[in-house]
Formats: structure tokens, C-alpha cells, sequence
């Protein structure tokens, strides 16, 4: 089976597994920038890792929206495109791929450097890091990543590198449904595909706004799992974007994505 076929499990059915995770791993107290798991550069990253993911991803920074960024993804020109996914040696690699809702919120950062600069933002679900390097790029005064796959974390490392960026803290950690961090803004992308995980970050993120007036955008590109959710009935459209036909490809139909305003009501309950 090849990668794009792999690809689509990921989108419809092995992401209930990863949703499994986030719920699974408990939060421990609240993270603050010095207790985070900090990869810095090079000399840190396992050097077989780095090589292997060197040599079976491809740096682009072409068919998304920001190409501003170069990053190591998966693509068709990839061996793992076209080999079977149990030949992968790792966890499903959802950070070798640049998902529209990341996408459109790494967009808006850039084009609008005032939503981050001088701020402490959280990237939650970080992935490949394209966000939270946007939030860098952009004049964050604090950048913390999100991931629980230790695998994205050193990918974020190297595509930190690419774009000439002294890596950010990183965390391993599922920080859901911990005590509330203090950020500015907390900016999340792609991480509603599953119900139970969708009401554990609604009310986690209320808490953070309840707690210490933290923003909060989405991005996602329309998907039933983040529509139907009763969290659409407090999210306010920031701006919408049409997706590059690569991404439209690569995402079965999707042909835009849109960052939202979180505002929830007064009731924890919702």
C-alpha cells in the first residue's frame, strides 16, 4: 500500500488511535517554559534518527500556503510514498504532513505578526512545527511546541534548522486536561477528529480562558468531527483560504481552511 493510501487510513480510521493517545496520557502539573522537554540542536537529536528521517523525507516549501517555510514532509518523490506502512520503523507519522488547518493558521500568523508578537504562545499538536516556527518568524516573545510523538518533536528540530530558527522548547507531554497554562494565545490545528478528545480540549481550553484570559484560534479545514461538535457554536470566523490544489489532492476534496476565534460562553458546562 502505498504512502497516499496510508495517508487516507490516516485521515478516516489510524487517527482514532492517535485520539486514543492524547485521552490516555494524563497532563501532570502545569508545564512552565523551563520544566519542558527543551530539545536544542544537533547534538541532542539520536544521530540514526536524524539520518533516517533525513533521508526519507523531503525538504519543500511548495503546495501549501506558507512558502515562507521549508519543511521535511512526506511526498510522492518519498520511498515510504509507495512502501508498506508497517515497514515505517516508528509511530504513524501524522508530523510528515502539512495539515490544512496548520496551514491556514501559519498563514494568518504570518500575515499578521501582530496576533503574536511580544506574546507566549502554546502550539498545541504541533506536528511538523510550521506553526509555531510562523509564530517565531512573526516576533513571539515565548514559543512552546506540543506534541506527543517524540518523533515530531526531533522533526521540528530539523525544521527548525531549515528555516534558520534556534529551536523552541519542545513538549512530549499530553498537557490536555492539566492544570491551566498561562499563554497569551494558544493556537491549535487539525485536532478535531474525535469526539471524546474534541469535549476534553473544549473544556481544558475553557479553563485556560476562564484562567488567565488566553486567546485561543483553530484551524481546520471543515471537517464533520469539528462542525457537528457543539464547540462550532462558540467559534467566530476569522478569515477563510482557499487550499493549493497539492493540498486539495492530498486531502480528498477539501478545497479551503479557516482559523477560528474560540469565545466560549460563561458555562463550563457546554
Amino acid at each position: 500500500m502505498a504512502f497516499h493510501g496510508w495517508k487516507w487510513l490516516l485521515l478516516l480510521g489510524r487517527q482514532n488511535t492517535l485520539a486514543k493517545v492524547w485521552r490516555s496520557r494524563r497532563g501532570g502539573p502545569t508545564l512552565c517554559w523551563k520544566r519542558c522537554c527543551h530539545w536544542s540542536t544537533g547534538k541532542s537529536l539520536d544521530p540514526e534518527v536524524r539520518a533516517f528521517l533525513e533521508e526519507n523525507t523531503e525538504v519543500t516549501n511548495s503546495g501549501h500556503l506558507t512558502p515562507e517555510i521549508r519543511l521535511r514532509l512526506l511526498t510522492p518523490r518519498c520511498r515510504f510514498w509507495r512502501e508498506k506502512p508497517d515497514l515505517w520503523p516508528y509511530g504513524d507519522p501524522f508530523w510528515a504532513i502539512y495539515w490544512p488547518g496548520g496551514q491556514a493558521l501559519s498563514r494568518y500568523i504570518l500575515d499578521n505578526p501582530r496576533v503574536v508578537k511580544g506574546r507566549s504562545v502554546l502550539d498545541l499538536g504541533s506536528g511538523c512545527g510550521a506553526t509555531a516556527i510562523a509564530a517565531v518568524m512573526s516576533g513571539a516573545s515565548q514559543v512552546l511546541a506540543n506534541d506527543i510523538d517524540p518523533i515530531a518533536g526531533m522533526a521540528m528540530i530539523l525544521n527548525c534548522e531549515l528555516n534558520h530558527l534556534n529551536p523552541f522548547p519542545i513538549t512530549i507531554k499530553n498537557i490536555i486536561n492539566s492544570e491551566a497554562g498561562n499563554w497569551d494565545l494558544i493556537v491549535l490545528g487539525d485536532m478535531f477528529y474525535d469526539e471524546q478528545l474534541a469535549d476534553g480540549l473544549h473544556h481544558w481550553l475553557q479553563k485556560c480562558i476562564r484562567t488567565h484570559q488566553t486567546e485561543v484560534l483553530i484551524g481546520d479545514p471543515g471537517r464533520h468531527q469539528f462542525l457537528s461538535h457543539s464547540i462550532r457554536s462558540q467559534l467566530h470566523k476569522v478569515i477563510e483560504y482557499s487550499l493549493p490544489e497539492n493540498t486539495r489532492q492530498e486531502n480528498y476534496g477539501l478545497t479551503s481552511s479557516i482559523v477560528w476565534s474560540y469565545q466560549p460562553s460563561n458555562s463550563l458546562d457546554n
